[in-house]
């Protein structure tokens, strides 16, 4: 470990230069964003600049990896587990990765939608199942299994307790029908149409989803940041 001394600082200097209080400079100590602190005859804390470095590395992990995850990290590594910490760094970048991938499945699914051929207009507001059915080329059976998976959500006639479906319903049964032809699993299934139904429309879910790629895109750079942060603190704690 770099022998790190240089400037003997107060609690509340530290705190100062980065803009927090003394109470979560000290909770840092105790929970090892920072690094153990040796005390004064008189019981004061003394911090150097080991632990000014070391809380500007932890602003940068947390910026790109979330306070939670930069605490697991810092704290091995103060404990001299780099192992540890590079296991939680993988780990946020893995769900990154993960998140990235759902995005162009869904996309991808949503470009199978706007592909696919239109409903059939209906002669009445509300159908029944065999209508419907029919309509989209499947048996009632599927439609029900649908139904009970959460995918599609008809009413029933008070009367008669028959299953009706409005357009809405109607359209989101091609969905389903479209994106399973296609081999779509069911989570991507669900997905589509939760966006649909809260958009309305495919192509705002298609905005809405780019969109949500460029904020994974700046996250992915901030969460880079960090990572090139914690080598750099890593090498100079000698644990390359």
């Amino acid at each position: 470990m770099t022998d790190v001394v240089g400037r003997r600082l107060r609690g509340a200097d530290l705190a100062a230069s980065a803009g927090i209080s003394v109470q979560q400079v000290r909770n840092y100590v105790d929970l090892g964003v920072l690094p153990p602190v040796r005390r004064t005859p008189s019981g004061y804390r003394v911090f150097t600049d080991e632990h000014v470095r070391a809380l500007t590395v932890a602003r940068h992990l947390a910026e790109g990896h979330g306070w939670t995850r930069t605490r697991e990290m810092m704290a091995a590594v103060h404990r001299g587990d780099p192992a540890a910490a590079l296991a939680s760094l993988d780990a946020g970048h893995a769900e990154l990765d993960r998140e990235r991938a759902d995005i162009r499945r869904v996309l991808d699914a949503f470009a199978t939608v706007l592909a696919g051929p239109a409903v059939a207009p209906t002669r009445r507001r509300d159908v029944r199942i065999g209508e419907v059915a029919a309509l989209i080329g499947v048996r009632t059976s599927q439609l029900r299994v649908w139904e009970t998976r959460g995918l599609l959500r008809p009413t029933r006639q008070p009367v008669t307790g028959y299953r009706v479906y409005d357009e809405a319903e109607v359209r989101a049964a091609q969905v389903v029908a479209l994106l399973r032809r296609g081999s779509y699993p069911f989570d991507i299934v669900q997905a589509v149409l939760d966006e649909l139904r809260s958009t309305g429309s495919p192509q705002r879910v298609r905005a809405e989803l780019a969109r949500r790629e460029q904020e994974l895109q700046r996250r992915s750079l901030h969460r880079l940041r960090g990572s090139a942060a914690l080598y750099a603190y890593l090498a100079d704690r000698g644990l390359t």
